[in-house]
């Protein structure tokens, strides 16, 4: 049995959890039930995985921590434009924002390790499905070199493994705005669906009641609906 937990471990196939949360410098992503989820905030430095459908708002939630940045914001092969007349008027620096179109896999990999291990980047925003376990591990290494941090986006279909991350998170869409899974954070456990409610936030991407006048009678099958 050690032999096997000993190669689990080796592969990196197998996380260990604890009991008690390490200390770990932190930055709050302004929402406040996300930042007590998360013990104070998303980490300074380190991958952090987001398992997520493309429009339900996977971006919106973390331009609150972006706008704290002061270096670069890198976004790499995202899946639509950029609209940088929206972020100047959130508050960025369009000179702050550097945007990078590879045109492979592969390059998208390495300008990503470049921009974490230049010192100049604060954030780096990566949309990549296929990654394997050592690709994980020479980004997470290059995010603590250069002291930046890199959003993983990828689609929510099934893992066989779990990659060697600081924090994995699956989004998904709810009518009050988006439900949070924490499947994995270092120095803590995961934590079951918690729903953010971003009405204050961002209001299009709750739904609004329907206020009773509104409502019409739908007919029936065997004649309307009275």
């Amino acid at each position: 049995m050690n032999e096997i937990i000993d190669l689990l471990q080796h592969r990196q196939w197998l996380w260990q959890g604890c009991e008690q949360t390490q200390s770990f410098e932190r930055v709050s992503t302004g929402i406040s039930l996300l930042d007590e989820q998360l013990h104070g905030g998303l980490p300074q430095q380190g991958v952090v995985e987001v398992q997520s459908p493309s429009g339900i708002g996977e971006l919106q939630i973390w331009l609150p921590y972006l706008q704290t940045k002061k270096d670069l914001t890198v976004f790499i092969n995202p899946p639509a434009h950029v609209n940088a007349h929206q972020l100047y008027h959130l508050g960025f620096d369009n000179k702050q924002l550097l945007l990078i179109q590879p045109t492979s896999a592969k390059e998208a990999l390495w300008a990503s390790e470049q921009c974490l291990k230049s010192h100049a980047c604060s954030s780096v925003l990566l949309w990549h499905n296929t990654l394997a376990i050592s690709q994980s591990k020479r980004l997470q290494l290059a995010s603590e070199h250069g002291k930046a941090s890199l959003f993983l986006f990828r689609s929510p279909k099934e893992q066989h493994f779990s990659l060697p991350v600081t924090l994995c998170l699956e989004l998904s869409a709810h009518k009050q705005g988006i439900a949070v899974k924490i499947k994995k954070q270092k120095g803590g456990r995961p934590k079951s669906t918690f729903v953010l409610n971003l009405e204050d936030y961002w209001p299009q991407l709750a739904s609004a009641p329907l206020e009773s006048s509104n409502v019409m009678p739908f007919p029936s099958a065997f004649g309307i609906a009275k």
